[in-house]
């Protein structure tokens, strides 16, 4: 998942991005509006946290921007400027959620997690295919009732074909959706990390076939 941070205070918005990036999302940081809707117009992100108070360009003028253009991405505003008006018109212009400064970190952590299932569609609090169960609280795969221990960048791309379990995921959703842009993720890269959950997904019921020339896809394996 991809996550589009948009905060002017650098210490908060580096505690912010290390604290995403450690949960395995894929972060872009910007500290002013006009660089936001730039962005958020040529990129496509999951999630677009959002303060209300930026240089050049507020942050409810980038929100009626990106609304303008239809761009579907959640957001969720983050922000001192907590008065009732303003959550009115930043929910009326399209915001998914609101978090006033200062924040309880745990509950930020779970507001993102339930806007990027809402954003996928997920109503339920787990997803299984085979003997593999995905918590979509905490983001952790399990089999037999043992967890998966697996890397972060092999969990969140595991993570994002479970969750289209039995539709091809395009290797450029793959990228868009696991790095940022300040990351490179080559075709080879994408198919060692395909290569090794093949190995780890087969003894589980679960199989990870490539539709050649377009993407991947997973789906249980025979017998299941």
């Amino acid at each position: 998942m991809r996550i589009l941070l948009v905060e002017d205070d650098r210490p908060l918005a580096e505690a912010l991005t290390a604290l995403l990036a450690r949960a395995g999302y894929a972060v872009d940081c910007v500290a002013d509006g006009v660089s936001a809707e730039a962005l958020a117009a040529a990129e496509s992100f999951d999630l677009v946290i959002l303060d209300l108070n930026l240089p050049e360009l507020d942050g409810l003028s980038v929100l009626r921007a990106m609304r303008g253009r239809q761009n579907p991405a959640a957001v969720m505003i983050l922000t001192a400027r907590g008065t009732p008006e303003e959550r009115v018109r930043g929910l009326d212009l399209g915001a998914d959620d609101y978090m006033s400064k200062p924040f309880d970190v745990g509950e930020f952590e779970a507001r993102v997690r339930s806007l990027l299932r809402r954003q996928a569609g997920l109503r339920s609090s787990s997803l299984s295919l085979g003997a593999i169960t995905l918590d979509l609280v905490s983001r952790q795969f399990s089999a037999g009732g043992q967890m998966l221990d697996l890397p972060a960048r092999e969990r969140a791309l595991l993570e994002l074909l479970f969750t289209r379990a039995g539709k091809v995921v395009a290797k450029e959703v793959i990228v868009q959706s696991l790095t940022s842009l300040d990351d490179m993720l080559s075709d080879n890269a994408i198919e060692q990390y395909i290569s090794r959950l093949r190995r780890r997904l087969a003894p589980h019921g679960v199989v990870l076939r490539t539709a050649r020339g377009i993407g991947y896809y997973i789906e249980k394996g025979p017998g299941q």
